[in-house]
């Protein structure tokens, strides 16, 4: 199957192959024929499986340029994942020159709108500073054309919900609205049921992350005895770059500091900081600059780091999915890597549910006092 097939315009095909892009992944190949048939959609991806392009292409192609007009819309549940799609909106845009604005938090909106000249067609953003846009009278919607929810289940886990349907109740009826999913979730129904107009649902087959290339262990521990075993493993490994995952913002900044007293060099990413801040501290990690990023699934979320050569969940993910996700940042391009897991008596459910998922037992390990 080739992009002309899906419907595509030559002059995106052109720019996907100036991107070395030349077929379509399974989403694109579901999710494009039906947005260009101007249907509603309801899709079910995981990230990592090319449904950035699968929304960007059919928009790209309805979209006109050069009118000033806002007439596409995607919002995400993270300013990371909004950067990353600007990304690759703007490398279409070489091709069809397409205004984009890219509205997250942390960035002067007047200065922000003032670099795209006023006039935007297509806007990217979080819900929260697009809300903050459109309270401004900065921008409206009334030409919209077609609206994506993206990562609508962690969309609405976070707590977007409200801020989502504000947003919708300022766009045209007429539009058409996309919603992508990395699982169906009873929230994500219930909003689909609510918003969307007889959708289409399409579903990509599940990627599959291969663990044949990562050494997994679990530790067995308690609440006192944790960091004191964490610095062992630490100890024992010398890692070169690690990612370490814990449950909540408030848990990632206390082991951040836990570990920057112990002399480690380490930094934090979480949902609290400043976008600037989580910029640095981004190239930071990517540049080895700093060994240790301690990270929420949340702020985690969509980044792909290349070199990662350890995973440590010093708290448990409450979903096994979630921890083949974890894991799966390093041991990649046919290198080996290396998991550990932080097991508490109060773990020992998520565990086994954990075991029962990937299909294998991990090896324990337990460090006497």
């Amino acid at each position: 199957m080739s992009f002309y097939k899906l419907g595509v315009a030559a002059e995106l095909v052109y720019a996907l192959e100036t991107l070395e892009i030349h077929t379509p992944t399974p989403i694109q190949s579901l999710s494009i024929p039906v947005v260009l048939k101007g249907k509603d959609l309801l899709g079910e991806a995981q990230t990592g499986t090319g449904k950035t392009l699968a929304f960007l292409l059919p928009m790209f192609q309805q979209i006109e340029p050069d009118t000033g007009k806002i007439q596409g819309l995607i919002i995400t549940p993270t300013r990371e994942l909004a950067i990353q799609i600007s990304k690759v909106a703007k490398q279409l845009a070489h091709i069809k020159p397409l205004k984009i604005l890219t509205a997250y938090g942390g960035q002067d909106v007047i200065a922000q709108l003032h670099k795209v000249g006023g006039e935007v067609e297509l806007v990217i953003g979080t819900p929260g500073r697009i809300l903050d846009y459109l309270r401004r009278g900065a921008i409206q919607f009334d030409d919209l054309k077609i609206l994506v929810v993206d990562e609508a289940d962690q969309m609405f886990h976070i707590g977007f919900r409200k801020e989502v349907d504000e947003i919708l109740e300022q766009t045209p009826s007429s539009r058409q609205t996309l919603c992508y999913s990395a699982t169906l979730s009873h929230a994500v129904d219930t909003f689909a049921d609510k918003v969307l107009k007889d959708p289409v649902t399409v579903k990509a087959p599940r990627k599959q992350i291969t663990l044949e290339t990562i050494d997994q262990y679990v530790v067995i521990t308690s609440n006192r005895k944790k960091f004191a075993d964490f610095q062992r493993v630490l100890k024992q490994n010398y890692p070169e770059k690690a990612m370490v995952f814990t449950r909540s913002r408030m848990g990632a900044q206390a082991l951040y500091e836990e570990m920057l007293a112990a002399g480690y060099s380490v930094e934090t990413l979480h949902g609290a900081l400043t976008q600037a801040k989580r910029e640095v501290v981004m190239q930071q990690f990517r540049d080895g600059v700093v060994q240790y990023l301690v990270a929420t699934d949340v702020a985690a979320r969509g980044l792909d780091i290349d070199g990662v050569t350890h995973v440590f969940n010093y708290n448990m993910p409450d979903d096994a999915e979630n921890y083949v996700h974890r894991i799966g940042r390093t041991g990649r391009a046919g290198l080996y890597g290396v998991a550990y897991s932080f097991i508490t008596q109060k773990d020992l459910n998520r565990l086994d549910a954990i075991e029962e998922f990937i299909n294998m037992k991990i090896k324990r390990i337990q460090f006497s006092d």
